[in-house]
């Protein structure tokens, strides 16, 4: 599965973003939205497809406001699962 597809299988949760403007979607808020609002299988969906060490160089990068978009409990659940298996 391409971004694309997952973008497009998940549009809902970039319902803000205009239809031009979803190619250019970031890794970054690609994780942000799936983590926070997705579930565990399009979070395997996202590991497979942009690889877990990319996942997690995203999820480990965002600091200062980017860090606080991620709800506190999906954050630090997602740290632990992160840090134990990449």
């Amino acid at each position: 599965m391409s971004r694309e597809q997952i973008i497009e299988n998940h549009k809902s949760l970039f319902w803000y973003t205009p239809e031009a403007d979803k190619q250019h979607i970031s890794d970054a808020l690609l994780v942000e939205r799936i983590l926070n609002d997705g579930t565990l299988d399009d979070f395997r969906e996202l590991m497979a497809t942009l690889g877990a060490k990319r996942v997690a160089e995203v999820f480990f990068s965002a600091t200062g406001r980017q860090k606080q978009n991620y709800y506190p409990e999906i954050y630090h659940f997602f740290s632990l699962v992160l840090k134990k298996y990449v």
